[in-house]
Protein backbone atom coordinates (compact mmCIF):
# COMPACT_ATOMS: atom_id res chain seq x y z
CA UNK A 1 0.00 0.00 0.00
CA UNK A 2 1.40 3.41 -0.91
CA UNK A 3 2.67 5.50 1.93
CA UNK A 4 0.59 8.69 2.57
CA UNK A 5 1.75 11.07 4.58
CA UNK A 6 0.73 13.49 7.18
CA UNK A 7 -2.73 15.62 6.00
CA UNK A 8 -4.23 19.01 7.73
CA UNK A 9 -7.75 18.29 9.19
CA UNK A 10 -10.30 19.11 6.61
CA UNK A 11 -13.72 16.82 5.67
CA UNK A 12 -13.59 15.04 2.18
CA UNK A 13 -16.07 15.70 -0.76
CA UNK A 14 -19.68 15.30 0.29
CA UNK A 15 -21.01 12.60 -2.44
CA UNK A 16 -22.19 9.18 -3.24
CA UNK A 17 -22.23 7.10 -0.26
CA UNK A 18 -21.29 9.60 2.27
CA UNK A 19 -23.68 11.61 1.50
CA UNK A 20 -26.63 9.25 1.46
CA UNK A 21 -25.75 7.56 5.07
CA UNK A 22 -25.78 11.35 6.39
CA UNK A 23 -29.08 12.68 4.86
CA UNK A 24 -30.26 8.78 5.66
CA UNK A 25 -29.18 9.23 9.68
CA UNK A 26 -30.05 12.95 10.02
CA UNK A 27 -33.59 12.76 8.68
CA UNK A 28 -33.89 9.86 10.93
CA UNK A 29 -33.13 12.02 13.87
CA UNK A 30 -35.06 14.80 12.58
CA UNK A 31 -38.14 12.29 12.29
CA UNK A 32 -37.75 11.03 15.86
CA UNK A 33 -36.89 14.21 17.40
CA UNK A 34 -40.32 15.80 16.31
CA UNK A 35 -42.19 12.69 16.80
CA UNK A 36 -40.69 13.13 20.83
CA UNK A 37 -42.11 16.76 20.53
CA UNK A 38 -45.25 15.65 19.27
CA UNK A 39 -46.01 12.55 20.60
CA UNK A 40 -43.49 11.67 23.76
CA UNK A 41 -45.42 7.70 24.13
CA UNK A 42 -45.82 6.81 20.47
CA UNK A 43 -41.98 7.79 19.18
CA UNK A 44 -40.65 6.71 22.44
CA UNK A 45 -42.24 3.28 21.87
CA UNK A 46 -41.30 3.67 18.23
CA UNK A 47 -37.30 4.01 18.94
CA UNK A 48 -37.20 0.92 21.49
CA UNK A 49 -39.32 -1.04 18.60
CA UNK A 50 -36.48 0.23 15.85
CA UNK A 51 -33.25 0.31 18.09
CA UNK A 52 -31.53 -2.91 18.92
CA UNK A 53 -32.12 -5.50 21.84
CA UNK A 54 -31.04 -8.80 21.67
CA UNK A 55 -33.49 -10.26 23.85
CA UNK A 56 -36.41 -8.91 21.42
CA UNK A 57 -34.37 -9.84 18.21
CA UNK A 58 -34.14 -13.41 19.23
CA UNK A 59 -38.45 -12.89 19.98
CA UNK A 60 -39.35 -12.00 16.59
CA UNK A 61 -37.69 -8.67 15.87
CA UNK A 62 -35.84 -9.07 12.69
CA UNK A 63 -35.94 -5.79 11.87
CA UNK A 64 -33.84 -4.50 14.24
CA UNK A 65 -30.17 -5.45 12.92
CA UNK A 66 -31.47 -3.27 9.58
CA UNK A 67 -33.34 -0.20 11.81
CA UNK A 68 -30.82 0.61 14.92
CA UNK A 69 -28.80 2.14 13.03
CA UNK A 70 -30.98 5.27 12.12
CA UNK A 71 -32.04 5.67 15.87
CA UNK A 72 -30.48 8.35 17.08
CA UNK A 73 -31.42 9.92 20.75
CA UNK A 74 -29.45 13.06 21.66
CA UNK A 75 -27.91 15.77 19.57
CA UNK A 76 -24.14 15.84 20.48
CA UNK A 77 -24.09 11.96 19.74
CA UNK A 78 -25.46 12.34 16.55
CA UNK A 79 -23.25 15.27 15.37
CA UNK A 80 -20.52 13.73 16.40
CA UNK A 81 -21.51 10.74 14.90
CA UNK A 82 -22.62 11.65 12.02
CA UNK A 83 -19.31 14.19 11.48
CA UNK A 84 -17.33 10.67 11.93
CA UNK A 85 -18.97 9.25 9.43
CA UNK A 86 -18.86 12.32 6.72
CA UNK A 87 -15.00 12.44 7.28
CA UNK A 88 -14.17 8.70 7.71
CA UNK A 89 -16.46 7.44 4.64
CA UNK A 90 -15.60 10.15 2.71
CA UNK A 91 -12.09 9.34 3.16
CA UNK A 92 -12.22 5.96 2.30
CA UNK A 93 -14.85 7.10 -0.73
CA UNK A 94 -12.70 8.99 -2.77
CA UNK A 95 -10.48 5.84 -2.89
CA UNK A 96 -12.47 3.16 -2.94
CA UNK A 97 -15.53 4.06 -4.36
CA UNK A 98 -19.39 3.93 -3.48
CA UNK A 99 -20.38 0.12 -3.87
CA UNK A 100 -17.22 -0.46 -1.69
CA UNK A 101 -17.79 2.09 1.38
CA UNK A 102 -21.48 1.23 1.20
CA UNK A 103 -20.41 -2.86 1.52
CA UNK A 104 -17.98 -1.89 4.07
CA UNK A 105 -20.47 0.47 6.21
CA UNK A 106 -23.35 -2.35 6.08
CA UNK A 107 -21.01 -5.10 7.31
CA UNK A 108 -19.66 -2.61 9.99
CA UNK A 109 -23.39 -2.23 11.38
CA UNK A 110 -24.73 -6.17 11.24
CA UNK A 111 -21.34 -7.31 12.82
CA UNK A 112 -22.22 -4.96 15.64
CA UNK A 113 -25.92 -6.14 16.21
CA UNK A 114 -24.05 -9.99 15.54
CA UNK A 115 -21.75 -9.04 18.50
CA UNK A 116 -24.29 -8.03 21.08
CA UNK A 117 -26.47 -11.29 20.35
CA UNK A 118 -23.51 -13.13 21.04
CA UNK A 119 -22.54 -11.46 24.22
CA UNK A 120 -25.93 -12.10 25.44
CA UNK A 121 -26.49 -15.46 24.23
CA UNK A 122 -22.68 -16.33 26.11
CA UNK A 123 -23.55 -14.52 29.33
CA UNK A 124 -26.75 -16.63 29.36
CA UNK A 125 -25.52 -19.75 29.15
CA UNK A 126 -22.49 -19.11 31.40
CA UNK A 127 -24.94 -17.38 33.88
CA UNK A 128 -23.37 -14.09 34.03
CA UNK A 129 -25.51 -11.14 34.48
CA UNK A 130 -25.28 -9.21 30.98
CA UNK A 131 -26.91 -5.72 31.69
CA UNK A 132 -29.56 -4.72 29.04
CA UNK A 133 -28.70 -2.34 26.79
CA UNK A 134 -31.06 -0.74 23.83
CA UNK A 135 -28.30 -0.26 21.03
CA UNK A 136 -28.92 2.60 18.87
CA UNK A 137 -26.96 4.83 16.70
CA UNK A 138 -24.16 4.23 13.70
CA UNK A 139 -21.34 3.77 16.28
CA UNK A 140 -20.70 0.10 15.08
CA UNK A 141 -20.30 1.23 11.23
CA UNK A 142 -17.93 4.10 12.14
CA UNK A 143 -15.68 2.00 14.15
CA UNK A 144 -15.72 -0.50 11.11
CA UNK A 145 -14.76 2.66 8.82
CA UNK A 146 -12.05 3.65 11.09
CA UNK A 147 -10.45 -0.19 11.27
CA UNK A 148 -10.32 -0.30 7.51
CA UNK A 149 -8.74 3.45 7.12
CA UNK A 150 -6.44 1.84 9.81
CA UNK A 151 -5.58 -1.12 8.01
CA UNK A 152 -5.38 0.48 5.10
CA UNK A 153 -3.94 3.91 5.28
CA UNK A 154 -2.15 3.34 8.75
CA UNK A 155 0.85 6.12 7.92
CA UNK A 156 -2.26 8.71 7.33
CA UNK A 157 -1.86 11.61 9.91
CA UNK A 158 -5.33 12.49 11.66
CA UNK A 159 -5.79 15.46 14.27
CA UNK A 160 -7.36 13.57 17.10
CA UNK A 161 -10.03 15.83 19.02
CA UNK A 162 -8.60 18.46 16.57
CA UNK A 163 -5.46 19.20 18.28
CA UNK A 164 -3.20 16.36 18.26
CA UNK A 165 -1.51 14.62 15.32
CA UNK A 166 -1.75 10.94 15.20
CA UNK A 167 -1.37 8.47 12.86
CA UNK A 168 -4.36 6.45 11.83
CA UNK A 169 -3.09 2.95 12.98
CA UNK A 170 -2.45 4.03 16.76
CA UNK A 171 -5.91 5.93 16.29
CA UNK A 172 -7.56 2.46 15.59
CA UNK A 173 -5.79 0.78 18.39
CA UNK A 174 -6.69 3.62 20.77
CA UNK A 175 -10.33 3.40 20.23
CA UNK A 176 -10.12 -0.30 20.56
CA UNK A 177 -8.29 -0.10 23.87
CA UNK A 178 -11.24 1.96 24.87
CA UNK A 179 -13.51 -0.23 23.91
CA UNK A 180 -11.79 -3.51 25.64
CA UNK A 181 -11.66 -1.26 28.58
CA UNK A 182 -15.54 -0.28 28.99
CA UNK A 183 -15.82 -3.95 28.64
CA UNK A 184 -15.05 -4.47 32.68
CA UNK A 185 -17.64 -1.21 32.99
CA UNK A 186 -21.55 -1.41 32.96
CA UNK A 187 -21.38 -0.21 29.55
CA UNK A 188 -20.13 -3.86 28.49
CA UNK A 189 -22.77 -4.72 25.70
CA UNK A 190 -21.76 -1.72 24.40
CA UNK A 191 -18.53 -1.64 23.87
CA UNK A 192 -18.30 -5.46 23.36
CA UNK A 193 -20.79 -4.25 19.84
CA UNK A 194 -18.67 -1.58 19.59
CA UNK A 195 -15.98 -4.43 19.08
CA UNK A 196 -17.91 -6.45 16.90
CA UNK A 197 -17.84 -3.57 14.41
CA UNK A 198 -14.65 -3.67 14.59
CA UNK A 199 -14.09 -6.85 13.87
CA UNK A 200 -17.01 -6.75 10.44
CA UNK A 201 -14.83 -3.94 9.34
CA UNK A 202 -11.42 -6.38 9.45
CA UNK A 203 -13.44 -9.15 8.28
CA UNK A 204 -14.32 -7.01 4.43
CA UNK A 205 -11.18 -5.90 4.46
CA UNK A 206 -9.62 -9.12 4.34
CA UNK A 207 -12.25 -10.80 2.35
CA UNK A 208 -13.97 -8.54 0.10
CA UNK A 209 -12.49 -7.51 -3.44
CA UNK A 210 -11.27 -4.17 -3.48
CA UNK A 211 -14.09 -2.53 -6.11
CA UNK A 212 -16.87 -4.09 -3.59
CA UNK A 213 -19.53 -6.52 -3.52
CA UNK A 214 -21.50 -5.51 -7.00
CA UNK A 215 -18.79 -5.61 -8.80
CA UNK A 216 -17.22 -9.02 -7.44
CA UNK A 217 -20.66 -10.78 -8.12
CA UNK A 218 -21.25 -9.03 -11.79
CA UNK A 219 -18.08 -10.59 -12.34
CA UNK A 220 -18.86 -13.71 -11.26
CA UNK A 221 -21.91 -13.60 -13.25
CA UNK A 222 -19.81 -13.00 -16.25
CA UNK A 223 -17.62 -15.82 -15.57
CA UNK A 224 -20.00 -17.85 -15.50
CA UNK A 225 -22.28 -17.11 -18.63
CA UNK A 226 -18.79 -16.85 -20.80
CA UNK A 227 -17.85 -20.30 -19.06
CA UNK A 228 -21.10 -21.73 -20.71
CA UNK A 229 -21.14 -20.21 -23.58
CA UNK A 230 -17.86 -21.83 -24.35
CA UNK A 231 -19.18 -25.30 -23.32
CA UNK A 232 -21.94 -24.76 -26.03
CA UNK A 233 -19.55 -24.21 -28.49
CA UNK A 234 -17.71 -26.91 -27.42
CA UNK A 235 -20.11 -28.39 -27.68
CA UNK A 236 -21.60 -27.70 -30.88
CA UNK A 237 -18.01 -28.58 -32.67
CA UNK A 238 -18.16 -31.96 -31.09
CA UNK A 239 -21.73 -32.77 -32.66
CA UNK A 240 -20.31 -31.03 -36.38
CA UNK A 241 -17.64 -33.29 -36.10
CA UNK A 242 -19.72 -35.95 -35.87
CA UNK A 243 -22.24 -35.14 -38.86
CA UNK A 244 -19.44 -33.95 -41.19
CA UNK A 245 -18.04 -37.95 -40.47
CA UNK A 246 -21.21 -38.87 -41.51
CA UNK A 247 -21.41 -37.26 -44.66
CA UNK A 248 -17.93 -38.63 -45.51
CA UNK A 249 -15.75 -35.46 -44.91
CA UNK A 250 -13.59 -34.44 -41.86
CA UNK A 251 -13.51 -31.41 -40.15
CA UNK A 252 -11.57 -30.81 -36.52
CA UNK A 253 -11.73 -28.27 -33.90
CA UNK A 254 -9.50 -26.88 -31.28
CA UNK A 255 -10.43 -26.73 -27.98
CA UNK A 256 -12.00 -23.39 -27.69
CA UNK A 257 -14.39 -24.83 -30.42
CA UNK A 258 -12.78 -23.27 -33.37
CA UNK A 259 -12.60 -24.73 -36.97
CA UNK A 260 -9.04 -26.22 -37.32
CA UNK A 261 -8.77 -25.23 -41.23
CA UNK A 262 -5.61 -27.37 -42.34
CA UNK A 263 -5.14 -26.33 -46.03
CA UNK A 264 -5.02 -22.81 -44.85
CA UNK A 265 -2.43 -22.12 -41.93
CA UNK A 266 -3.95 -18.44 -41.64
CA UNK A 267 -6.16 -18.16 -37.81
CA UNK A 268 -6.28 -14.97 -37.96
CA UNK A 269 -9.86 -14.53 -38.55
CA UNK A 270 -10.28 -16.46 -35.63
CA UNK A 271 -8.59 -14.25 -33.41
Amino acid sequence: MRRIGATPFSFPEFRGATRRLVIWNLAAYFVLALGLLAFPSVAGHLAVLLGFDPFSFLHGGLWQPLTYSFVHLSLMGTLFELLSLWFLAGFLESFHGDAWVTGLYAVSVLCTALAAVLLYLGGSLAGMDVAPALLTGCFGGIFGLLVAIGLLYGDMEFLLFFTIGIKARYMAILYGLLAIAMLFGQQRMYAFAELGGALGGWLYIRMVPRRGFSIALSEKWYGMRNRYYRWKRRRAARKFEVYMRSQGRTVRFDGQGRQIDEDHDDKSRWN
